[in-house]
């Protein structure tokens, strides 16, 4: 998916979020836009480490 295409996506989604969400879109957006690429890459790694590790995570936690 090229980087039109992905505009186009967030733009149909956009159109049906509710009106109340998207000042936090907004916000989201404009603090992801401030950070390093590289921190953005970190964050999302994590994020999908944490996904994928779910209940081994909480096995653990217990």
């Amino acid at each position: 998916m090229n980087t039109v295409d992905i505009k186009t996506e967030i733009q149909k989604v956009l159109e049906q979020v509710p009106e109340n969400v998207l000042a936090d879109v907004l916000d989201f957006l404009k603090k992801l836009q401030q950070q390093p690429a590289e921190k953005v890459k970190l964050a999302n790694h994590l994020k999908q480490i944490l996904a994928e590790d779910k209940e081994l995570l909480e096995k653990l936690a217990q």
